[in-house]
């Protein structure tokens, strides 16, 4: 059969992951925390860079940093506005983009008690999707010290990916404008 090609029943291969650097300015007081990056967002060395994914549509509507904006102005707004942007996990092993995929056991959580350490006036997580959240309790949580425990708020959001649409698009904003609350009731 010239032309056809059969689709392949090996399983996908995985491939080791590892997240970006922590982009928190000295004076943020909320940090977002999504899992990994996804392979777009590794190709372009670039956070959230799925050109469907809504972190970046809501971030130009909460806080005037959307997608229209050059990265590194997008970074820098959401620093003004007193927000940084890491991922719980620093490598996992993942084939493709979806938090699904993360090979448990392959995880190897951020230094996010140290970060809160040397960034004392972080007072809120915010997590971008139920497994940012689900990993950060199981990875980092216990190792929180009673202090980060009782000053730290952890606010749980819906994942921003297209993979997530079990929620509608107006929904996700209006619970991501939490984060204008947060920032509001911290000053």
């Amino acid at each position: 059969m010239v032309g056809i090609k059969k689709k392949s029943t090996l399983p996908e291969k995985s491939a080791v992951v590892s997240s970006f650097q922590p982009r928190v300015a000295a004076d943020c007081r909320v940090l977002i925390l999504g899992t990994v990056p996804s392979e777009k967002s590794l190709a372009l060395q670039q956070s959230y860079a799925h050109a469907q994914n809504l972190f970046w549509p809501f971030m130009g509507e909460l806080f005037s940093a959307g997608p229209e904006l050059d990265y590194l102005e997008r970074i820098a707004r959401l620093q003004r506005a007193g927000i940084g942007i890491w991922d719980v996990l620093k490598h996992c092993e993942r084939p493709g983009s979806l938090d699904s995929s993360i090979v448990r056991g392959s995880e190897v959580p951020n230094a996010i008690p140290e970060l809160l350490n040397t960034h004392p006036q972080i007072d809120a997580l915010a997590f971008n999707g139920n497994k940012a959240f689900e990993l950060f309790n199981r990875h980092i949580l216990p190792r929180f010290d009673a202090q980060q425990i009782a000053r730290v708020q952890l606010l749980p959001l819906p994942s921003t990916s297209p993979a997530n649409a079990s929620i509608g698009r107006a929904e996700k904003l209006r619970r991501w404008s939490a984060l204008k609350d947060l920032l509001d009731g911290a000053r």
